[in-house]
């Protein structure tokens, strides 16, 4: 009885954040704080309302304090942020601060900071999604003593009723007589039916009330429909949830360009991940987007598809087709894509060749990947000879993109140089806190490109990373076994 009566005792909301990744709640941000070179990290709360853990690791320039306040950035009720709280520096390295900030409902979030030290004030402002996602369970310790509480209740309700019945019309110190005990036991009886009849009828309304909050609160990406033609045209159609309808008063639902298009569709054949697509649909109706596909190998692919609404509200969707073999167009434009070894039987290297000879290598650090461990992820290419190339060029406005891919596909993230977050997001949060995006800062190209990020998980990966060179987008495919 305690397993069906624990569940309706408590029902907790709990957040991530929804940087249009699946399964990487935490945000990651590289970049500049005036003169100061910042790493941050943000772990979103347990709850909602819930404090976010903050993590700032100067990576450049001497810091004595930092200020952070959060600022509800999603629509008409945005309100005033409350005062700035300064972040604790760590005894061990005094370059490295922590804080915390309250998120006091779901939406669009910056964290908006300020920077002081020898070289004057600089400000930054990360962008936060938070949403209510999963339940927690009670705590054992709490939900023991519950239960033990609502059995000491029925117990003695039934055993009142009992007496009652047995000995309520008697005199003091008078024997019950058969009849009075068979009495009682009929009203115990009774009273152990009305009370596990009780029971039930609230297990029954708390289950009710907890599947209407799970389908009002709880966050689900809007569900993705794709459908494909003898043209070779693969159509996306995005529907709209309780959840988003329930918020399009508040929030701008429109979609805004991220690296100048509005959705970003990644295809990943299953279960080998031996074929890879990054490609961009264009927007045929509300909803709708639709793209001529390149030359695709048929099998079952999962499909991930990124937009961002109006707020800087970063979404992921994902659904997945079984396509034929198509014999489509070349890549134009942003699109691109690559054939690789099936994950089961590629070896676990820091080098992937390219398809003009050259290859991609990943200057790994030593020591193993960990779940949990931030560290930037550095690659660069060489030609036949081995030596590095010096004519990256800006692939979207950036150094380069990254996608790293779960073997089960439970966590998906699309990564740039700046981090995490998505550009479009980080644009809104920077301009909307006066901070002026530097954008040369964030497609400066040198022989090297790195990536901010760490693996919410343990297991097996497959990184996909996109660089453009002479006009040509190269992508390097690599595998990697992250220990806990």
């Amino acid at each position: 009885m305690r397993h069906r009566i624990l569940p309706f005792l408590i029902f907790l909301i709990v957040t991530s954040a929804a940087q249009a990744h699946v399964g990487s709640p935490n945000v990651y941000f590289d970049g500049m704080a005036g003169p100061y070179h910042i790493l941050v990290t943000v772990t979103p709360p347990a709850m909602v309302p819930g404090v976010a853990q903050v993590q700032v690791r100067v990576v450049s320039g001497d810091v004595t304090n930092i200020t952070i306040e959060p600022v509800y950035i999603n629509g008409k009720d945005q309100g005033l942020p409350p005062t700035p709280d300064s972040m604790q520096a760590s005894s061990a390295d005094p370059q490295w601060f922590e804080g915390k900030v309250w998120l006091m409902s779901s939406g669009s979030w910056k964290i908006r900071a300020e920077v002081s030290g020898s070289q004057g004030v600089g400000k930054f402002a990360v962008p936060v999604a938070a949403y209510a996602r999963r339940t927690l369970p009670m705590q054992r310790a709490l939900g023991v003593l519950l239960f033990g509480l609502m059995l000491f209740l029925s117990v003695g309700i039934v055993s009142i009723a009992g007496a009652a019945a047995r000995e309520g019309v008697l005199n003091p110190n008078v024997v019950p007589s058969p009849k009075n005990r068979r009495s009682g036991r009929i009203a115990m009886a009774i009273s152990a039916v009305l009370v596990i009849s009780m029971l039930a009828l609230g297990n029954w309304w708390w289950n009710v009330q907890a599947a209407d909050l799970k389908h009002t609160m709880l966050y689900n990406p809007p569900p993705l429909e794709l459908s494909f033609d003898q043209h070779d045209r693969l159509t996306l159609h995005m529907q709209e949830d309780f959840w988003h309808k329930t918020r399009n008063d508040l929030w701008s639902m429109a979609l805004i360009p991220d690296h100048g298009h509005l959705v970003h569709a990644f295809l990943i054949r299953v279960p080998a991940m031996d074929r890879f697509y990054h490609l961009h649909p264009e927007q045929t109706a509300d909803g709708t987007f639709t793209l001529q596909l390149p030359s695709i190998p048929a099998g079952k692919y999962k499909v991930f598809a990124d937009i961002v609404r109006g707020t800087g509200f970063a979404e992921t969707m994902v659904s997945e087709i079984d396509l034929p073999d198509v014999t489509g167009k070349p890549f134009s434009g942003d699109d691109s894509g690559v054939d690789a070894p099936a994950l089961d039987a590629a070896a676990s290297g820091n080098a992937s060749l390219l398809d003009d000879g050259t290859r991609m290598v990943w200057d790994q650090t030593a020591g193993g990947l960990k779940a949990g461990q931030l560290s930037w992820f550095r690659f660069h290419i060489e030609d036949a000879e081995h030596k590095t190339a010096a004519d990256l060029e800006p692939y979207m406005g950036m150094a380069g993109h990254a996608e790293f891919v779960k073997s089960d596909f439970s966590v998906f993230a699309h990564i740039h140089p700046a981090g995490s977050v998505s550009m479009a997001s980080l644009m809104i949060a920077q301009q909307d806190s006066g901070i002026p995006m530097d954008h040369a800062s964030m497609i400066t190209l040198s022989p090297e490109v790195s990536f901010p990020y760490a693996f919410p998980q343990p297991g097996e990966y497959r990184l996909f990373v996109q660089l453009r060179r002479n006009g040509h987008i190269e992508t390097g495919v690599f595998r990697a076994q992250v220990g806990s």
